[in-house]
């Protein structure tokens, strides 16, 4: 196999590209993007280039559908998020700060 980048796929828009990315840097695949959306307008198609030795494995991540999270699941992760931060803020405030004595 050759070394370097190869071509994997050119995606319509920014964001999408950048969910693309993300799901196959989350899987230890580095990927290198050209196009558009590298000037200043953040316009039109973006490429992605992945590892020559990992381009099979890129297109079984990129043809595998994304699972829709339901209005529920959201909310849940949401709310959830908001307790961990109250957690650590409430952590953080009744924390006490050390005297120096031994106990």
């Amino acid at each position: 196999m050759s070394e370097g980048f190869v071509y994997l796929t050119s995606i319509g828009s920014v964001p999408e590209a950048e969910i693309q990315r993300a799901r196959l840097e989350a899987e230890g695949i580095p990927v290198m993007t050209k196009g558009e959306a590298d000037g200043p307008y953040r316009m039109g198609p973006v490429h992605l280039w992945v590892p020559a030795v990992l381009e099979v494995q890129a297109r079984l991540i990129l043809d595998t559908p994304l699972e829709p999270i339901s209005d529920e699941e959201l909310t849940a992760l949401a709310e959830g998020a908001l307790d961990l931060d109250g957690a650590e803020d409430g952590a953080a405030e009744g924390a006490e700060e050390p005297s120096g004595e031994e106990p």
